[in-house]
């Protein structure tokens, strides 16, 4: 590998509504391979990769109690549903020959590995990309949370927050043609702006442990690959 790279171990989060493509629920098929041929791609960089995917697309926890299920359950409910987003996305990565693990914080051994960050970390040595599923294995947690606390955990150099918007907006950019974009944000800032760019805690535990934050748009034009490059895309939470 020549290129040089301004990170080489990250933490990607996606959300289960991006796997859902243009069909608004479950897995688009097509989303999913483009996905993983994006992983793949900066994959073969040199980066280590670990992931942690959402459950949107298939169930939120949050909105159980619509349904008559309490939080607790909803929230278990939730965590199954990243599971099954995880094996769907190491079989898309598998089938275009990327090595992959996927490790779950609610024990499921005949599905995967349950999370041990010292297999984690010597999956990420040898070459693997993890997928991490089931949250972190307790209700009220969300998987922003999950991803903060396992970027941490790993020794993530940044975590990187996919969304179907390229960056952080000072007003949600559908809704607000006059939206101004944010390229650079302390994360004092972003919390008391209560710019939505994770929840509270997630944010919280970057900053007291120094990890970046990139929020920037997933699909098209390689973005992942442009920002382990050092590219400048989307919004970058940090101090400032």
């Amino acid at each position: 590998m020549t290129e040089q790279l301004k990170y080489k171990r990250i933490l990607l989060k996606i959300s289960g509504e991006a796997l859902q493509g243009d069909q608004g629920h479950g897995i688009n098929p097509e989303t999913l391979v483009s996905f993983a041929k994006e992983i793949k791609n900066v994959h073969s960089l040199g980066v280590e990769i670990a992931i942690v995917v959402g459950g949107g697309n298939i169930f939120r926890g949050i909105n159980s109690e619509e349904l008559g299920v309490d939080r607790v359950t909803g929230d278990q409910m939730g965590m199954l549903a990243t599971i099954i987003n995880a094996v769907a996305l190491q079989n898309a990565l598998e089938n275009i020959g990327v090595d992959t693990r996927v490790q779950t914080a609610i024990a499921m051994q005949k599905v995967a590995e349950p999370y041990i960050i010292r297999r984690t970390l010597r999956h990420l040595q040898k070459g693997r990309v993890v997928i991490l599923g089931g949250g972190t294995g307790n209700p009220f947690f969300t998987t922003d949370t999950t991803a903060a606390l396992r970027a941490n955990e790993i020794g993530a150099e940044v975590l990187m927050k996919a969304t179907m918007v390229d960056g952080i907006y000072d007003k949600d950019p559908k809704k607000h043609s006059d939206a101004v974009k944010y390229e650079t944000l302390d994360y004092m800032e972003a919390i008391s702006k209560k710019l939505k760019v994770m929840d509270l805690t997630a944010v919280s535990l970057c900053m007291e442990n120094s990890v970046p934050i990139l929020v920037f748009k997933l699909t098209g034009h390689d973005n992942i690959a442009k920002a382990v490059k050092g590219d400048i895309i989307g919004t970058l939470v940090n101090t400032k």
